[in-house]
C-alpha cells in the first residue's frame, strides 16, 4: 500500500441505544467472558444482537474461517448494526485478511473496537478503507473507571486535544512504571498494536507502513529475548526506524523468569529503541491491562516522551 493511504473516514460515534455487533474473530470466550460482555455493553446503554457464529468452536478459533469472515461481514453490511465489538482476541485474525470484502467495510463505515489479535484486521481495514477503528477494550475486558473515561472521551464524546498521561498510582509491579527512554516530542497519525501481530505481518501484502507514525505497542507474557526478536525483526524487515515517535503500553507478565540469564524488560526496550533517535516511552495505559486507553487509528496525535503523554490531536468520530 502507498504510504499516503485511502481517505480518512471517520464513523458516527457511539451513543447509548446503538445496536453492536458482538463478534468472535479470533478465539472463543469462555461462557464467563461472554456473560462479562454482555454486561459491560448493557451498562453502556447498548443493544446487543450476537453475531451467528459467536458462540462456535474450533479447537482455539471461534468456528473456521468462513464462519468467522461471515460475522464480520454481517456487521458491516446490515444496516441495523451500529458498532462492531470484538468479544475477545486469541488468535485467528490474521487468517481472515485476504479474503474480507474491503469495498464492503470502505462502504459502511462503522466504530470497530478491540485490542490484541484484533492488531491484524485493524491494520488491514484502516490501511485498505481508510476507516478509524478503535484500539480498546475488547467486549469482555474489565471496565473500571478511568477506562471508561478513556472510552467515552474518544468514541463517545468526540473529544479533540485529548490528553492520555502515563499512570502513576494506579497500578502495582514493575512492568507498570512508566519510564522515558528517549526525550521529546513528536507528532504523526496512530498506527501499532500487539507487537507479536505486528512482527508476524512483516514480509506479508498486509505489513504496516509505519513513516511518519506514531507507533504505540504493546505485549504480554513474552520473556525479554522474544520481545528482543520481534522488535529485531520490525527493526530488519520494516521502516520502524523512520516513525516519528513510539508509544510503549504496560508489557504485563514479561519480566524475566527467575533465575535465568537474562535482560530486564527496561533494559531490553532500550537496548532496541533507545538508538532510534526518536521520543520513546514505555508504560502509557494501553495493553493487556485493565486501565487502558481507547487508540484511534490514523488520527493525529503528538507525543510528548519526556512529559510521558500522548494527545489525541482531533476528534475520531463525527
Amino acid at each position: 500500500m502507498p504510504e499516503t493511504g485511502p481517505t480518512l473516514r471517520k464513523a458516527a460515534r457511539l451513543s447509548a441505544g446503538a445496536t453492536v455487533a458482538l463478534i468472535a474473530p479470533s478465539s472463543p470466550p469462555s461462557d464467563e467472558k461472554l456473560a462479562n460482555a454482555i454486561s459491560n455493553l448493557t451498562m453502556l446503554g447498548l443493544r446487543i444482537v450476537e453475531g451467528k457464529n459467536l458462540r462456535s468452536r474450533l479447537g482455539y478459533l471461534a468456528g473456521d474461517d468462513d464462519a468467522r469472515l461471515a460475522d464480520l461481514h454481517w456487521a458491516f453490511r446490515d444496516p441495523a448494526i451500529d458498532v462492531v465489538w470484538c468479544v475477545r482476541g486469541g488468535y485467528g485474525a490474521a487468517r481472515l485478511l485476504p479474503r474480507i470484502d474491503y469495498q464492503l467495510i470502505r462502504q459502511n463505515p462503522k466504530p470497530f473496537i478491540g485490542y490484541s489479535d484484533v492488531t491484524a484486521l485493524h491494520l488491514a481495514i484502516h490501511s485498505r478503507t481508510g476507516l478509524v477503528t478503535f484500539h480498546g477494550p475488547v467486549a469482555a475486558s474489565d471496565l473500571p473507571e478511568n477506562t471508561l473515561r478513556h472510552l467515552r472521551a474518544i468514541l463517545m464524546e468526540g473529544m479533540e486535544r485529548y490528553v492520555i498521561e502515563a499512570p502513576v498510582a494506579d497500578f502495582a509491579g514493575d512492568e507498570y512504571h512508566p519510564f522515558t527512554i528517549s526525550a521529546g516530542k513528536a507528532r504523526g497519525a496512530l498506527l501499532g498494536g500487539n507487537l507479536a501481530l505486528l512482527s508476524s505481518l512483516v514480509g506479508t501484502a498486509f505489513a504496516p507502513v509505519f513513516r511518519d507514525k506514531i507507533v504505540f505497542i504493546e505485549d504480554v507474557g513474552e520473556q525479554p529475548y522474544r520481545l528482543d526478536r520481534m522488535l529485531t525483526q520490525l527493526l530488519q524487515g520494516s521502516d520502524l526506524s523512520k516513525a516519528a515517535g513510539i508509544a510503549l503500553g504496560v508489557f504485563n507478565d514479561c519480566q524475566p523468569k527467575p533465575d535465568s540469564p537474562s535482560q530486564s524488560l527496561p533494559e531490553t526496550l532500550r537496548d532496541r529503541l533507545g538508538p532510534l533517535g526518536m521520543p520513546v516511552v514505555y508504560g502509557l495505559p494501553f495493553g493487556h491491562v485493565s486501565h487502558q486507553a481507547t487508540l484511534p487509528y490514523g488520527i493525529e496525535a503528538e507525543l510528548d516522551a519526556t512529559r510521558q503523554t500522548l494527545t489525541i490531536l482531533a476528534t475520531a468520530v463525527h
